[in-house]
């Protein structure tokens, strides 16, 4: 990882040791807000400091009631423009809470607004441990160590130096996976995601992003906990699913989900993470990593049907070119 973003990190964990912490909160907007959730999981499965995650817009507007100078902000916009989370990190600050923002853009109008900005680095030819996923994980790690100091926190930081061949051998071993899938399911009008815990971000961006905001493909996620509790009343034999089976505390919610769903459904995508080669990624910590490793299959999922489709993943109708 670049010095410079580690001095960052530092500064922005130093200032959360500086605080009688009561609150986490996370809050971003689509993509980003999903990447955040893995983090926001892992608070509450290991500290007791209560920890929320928001859309930024509604952030802003409900403006939560316990927001205080004892709080901590993290924020996250790619391109650090996007207003309502720019809006969001600037109320935290006027309540006087820690803000933490993560961006690719140095001086954008996030940055600008958070107390301890983070930058990240993106694109293919850059290290895995300077991006998005990398940069967060090592920051909650930090974090979580500081508030309650453990050997585990210490393994999930790291699991960082063993995440560029993990991710490698993944995409390795899903290569051919993602590229049939891409064949088979160019012509489906609709696509169903499912997971949870860790992973459910995941699925989560993949629907509203990828697919619908990138492919224009109708897409809903469902958490694999809510399955039984409506959803499963659609499942069909040409209905399509792309199921992720987690590890850890709530694999029994993906697994239970599944064994259903295969009953009825010829058109299910399994992605189980048990079947990953973690490279030294210690147990105590793979259930945090799954959504990482996890994500880099279904991004290559995403890259074989847009390129089986003729429709490029960076095309869009309406974001970024009019006013809305």
């Amino acid at each position: 990882m670049k010095k410079e973003i580690i001095a960052q990190i530092n500064a922005a964990v130093q200032a959360v040791a500086n605080k009688n912490v009561n609150h986490f909160y996370f809050v971003a907007c689509g993509g980003s807000q999903a990447f955040m959730m893995p983090a926001q999981f892992m608070f509450d499965r290991e500290i007791e400091i209560p920890a929320s995650i928001y859309t930024s817009n509604e952030f802003v507007h409900m403006e939560p009631k316990a927001l205080n100078e004892n709080s901590v902000v993290i924020t996250c916009s790619h391109s650090g423009n996007t207003p309502e989370t720019v809006k969001a990190t600037e109320v935290a600050r006027e309540k006087g809470a820690v803000t933490i923002a993560l961006s690719h853009l140095v001086d954008s109008p996030l940055w600008k607004a958070a107390e301890y900005p983070i930058f990240y680095d993106w694109g293919k030819e850059s290290d895995t441990s300077d991006l998005n996923k990398a940069v967060l994980y090592s920051l909650i790690f930090k974090i979580l160590n500081t508030v309650k100091p453990d050997e585990k926190y210490v393994k999930g930081l790291e699991a960082l130096d063993h995440l560029q061949e993990a991710t490698e051998k993944v995409r390795a071993q899903y290569a051919d996976f993602a590229t049939e899938w891409g064949k088979s399911y160019k012509r489906e009008k609709l696509l169903y995601t499912m997971g949870s815990g860790a992973c459910y971000g995941e699925c989560y961006s993949y629907a509203i992003c990828l697919m619908m905001e990138m492919q224009w493909i109708n897409a809903s996620c469902i958490h694999s906990g809510e399955y039984f509790h409506g959803p499963f009343e659609i499942t069909d034999f040409d209905v399509p699913f792309i199921i992720v089976k987690g590890t850890g505390s709530t694999r029994y919610l993906d697994e239970r989900a599944y064994n259903f769903c295969k009953k009825y459904s010829d058109r299910i995508a399994l992605i189980d993470v048990e079947d990953f080669d973690w490279c030294g990624i210690d147990e105590s910590v793979r259930e945090y990593y799954a959504p990482l490793l996890a994500g880099a299959v279904l991004r290559a999922m995403a890259d074989a049907i847009a390129y089986e489709r003729g429709h490029d993943l960076g095309v869009r109708r309406y974001m970024w070119r009019m006013e809305y």
